[in-house]
């Protein structure tokens, strides 16, 4: 971080509220809140964001976009939900069943109606009153879609990509800015033959150090792998780094912590293409991949480095972010 981002961060005091800690010095997620860059809800890792962190998002949408240009990707826009039975066919509940969250409604008579009523009047817990609605938060921006691609039929020889873009949910309340509740991935989705997602990957790798050299940030490659859930999770996520299937692209953002994952690139081999029946042209069973940015993540790294005045930023940074 540069010098002026960091006294600038100092020179704000505590955020309050709900994140008020007992600190010698605010933290960087005091000096965000203060700034009024990301607004409290009462809630850990959720929040509001300013027009000017929103512009940052914009601009680097539009880089993403400039880098994708020659990809002939076919753009889908999703809501940041999904249908339950999609939502079981990824297997995400089986890997990750502490990130997931479900979508709830109260589907009851008047008599039950008005049992919820007692129970708020009464300041106690309602949540019983509701039941699942077959809706689930979207866990990552690729999943929408597979169903979809694979309701179309076998892929063309050349394979497919996709570009798409969603909020998604976690399950991880946390006072490190970087760690939210909702946020947005942008992601490049290639489906194909093995060969074909391979040299995606590749060059997508070396276009994301190329972006983040353009942002002037640090950053570093590094093999990496998903967290996946318990003691069998641990043998999964250990045959993923062995197998070089996930890097990621790590930029330090957080107070004290290790550098984070601000963008990454991932080879799924055959696990989508199976799941949902994905064909290949040839009869085979597609292999996906994706390239991932955290646009959140990117965005707080841009103002832990740069500072929280982006007209104070290197002018070339900012022309990479469309002239903001």
């Amino acid at each position: 971080m540069d010098a002026h981002a960091f006294r600038g961060a100092e020179a704000i005091g505590g955020a309050g509220g709900l994140f008020a800690r007992a600190r010698a010095q605010p933290t960087y997620l005091d000096a965000l809140l203060s700034a009024g860059l990301l607004i409290e809800s009462g809630v850990p890792g959720l929040y509001g964001r300013s027009a000017v962190f929103e512009a940052i998002g914009d601009g680097l949408n539009a880089a993403i976009t400039r880098l994708g240009a020659d990809q002939e990707a076919e753009v889908l826009r999703f809501p940041p939900a999904m249908g339950l039975a999609d939502f079981e066919t990824s297997e995400y509940l089986k890997s990750f069943p502490q990130l997931a969250g479900t979508v709830h409604s109260f589907c009851g008579d008047e008599r039950a109606h008005r049992r919820l009523l007692a129970r708020l009047e009464d300041r106690q817990d309602w949540t019983d009153q509701q039941a699942p609605t077959g809706v689930v938060l979207t866990p990552a921006a690729c999943y929408p879609i597979y169903p979809v691609i694979a309701r179309r039929g076998p892929l063309p020889m050349t394979g497919k990509v996709v570009d798409v873009l969603s909020y998604c949910y976690r399950h991880e309340p946390s006072l490190e800015p970087t760690r939210m509740q909702l946020f947005r991935q942008r992601e490049y989705v290639c489906l194909g033959p093995p060969a074909r997602i391979l040299a995606f990957r590749q060059v997508w790798m070396e276009r994301g150090l190329q972006l983040a050299t353009a942002l002037q940030l640090p950053m570093e490659l590094d093999v990496a792998n998903d967290p996946f859930f318990g003691r069998g999770g641990k043998i999964v996520a250990d045959s993923q780094r062995e197998q070089k299937l996930k890097f990621e692209l790590l930029i330090p953002v957080n107070d004290g912590e290790p550098p984070t994952a601000c963008m990454s690139f991932n080879y799924h081999m055959d696990h989508f293409g199976a799941l949902w029946r994905i064909g290949l042209a040839d009869g085979g069973t597609a292999h996906t991949g994706c390239v991932g940015f955290g646009i959140e993540r990117l965005v707080l790294a841009l103002l832990r480095h740069h500072g929280l005045d982006p007209a104070r930023w290197p002018q070339p940074v900012r022309e990479t972010l469309g002239g903001l």
